[in-house]
């Protein structure tokens, strides 16, 4: 099977990006464009450093890490601003090995297209219950819609889950996109962030492969 890309596309209306003219190919020879975004601005994977915990910065993180094998959780139609429970897993509870990565399918990508303010202040997000279980479960990297694995207007709740994964060595990816092309629940999963030296997180290009 083909390779699925499932990453946002770099727009100028994206919130945190400014795409300028840098040259012009009449004028200089040749077409360039200066880019200036937000380290956590569309598709983007998150450092320990972003909550002030220890861990590789953005740049160190073993290739390894950054690829696998993966399942996909399908919680289409849940509720906006709805707290995913370790419940929810539903045979995944039992079938998660660790190791694994878990990508969870809300659908809200949509919003991104839509409705920016929904995309960003009633995303559904990780319990700290799950984030728990996540954690000793061993997973490798847990995959989201949202642009938060956690609510962004609540700084206690967004600290706090981002602090249980990443002591947990979990690594975590926001604002991927195009998981109704999928359709196996499980791929074999690639994320490959800018190598911004010390950096905090950085945009990602995400792909994955159906498997079965």
């Amino acid at each position: 099977m083909e390779w699925i890309d499932l990453t946002q596309t770099i727009h100028p209306e994206m919130p945190g990006v400014n795409l300028r003219e840098a040259k012009n190919l009449e004028k200089d020879g040749w077409n360039a464009t200066t880019i200036e975004m937000y380290s956590h601005s569309g598709t983007h994977m998150d450092a320990p450093i972003h909550f002030g915990v220890d861990g590789p910065t953005i740049d160190q993180i073993p290739l390894a890490n950054l690829m696998g094998y993966a399942r996909i959780l399908d919680l289409t139609g849940i509720l906006p601003s709805a707290l995913i429970q370790v419940s929810d897993l539903g045979p995944l509870r039992e079938e998660l090995k660790t190791g694994d990565s878990l990508i969870i399918h809300t659908g809200w990508s949509q919003y991104a297209r839509t409705s920016m303010e929904k995309y960003r202040n009633e995303l559904p997000r990780i319990s700290e219950e799950l984030a728990n279980w996540l954690v000793e479960r061993g997973i490798k990297m847990i995959v989201v819609e949202p642009p938060s694995v956690a609510n962004v207007n609540d700084l206690q709740e967004v600290t706090r889950i981002h602090r249980i994964l990443f002591s947990g060595k979990i690594i975590i990816v926001e604002g991927i996109c195009n998981l109704e092309e999928i359709q196996t629940d499980e791929v074999e999963l690639m994320v490959l962030p800018l190598k911004v030296g010390g950096g905090d997180g950085a945009p990602a290009r995400v792909i994955a492969k159906p498997l079965n």
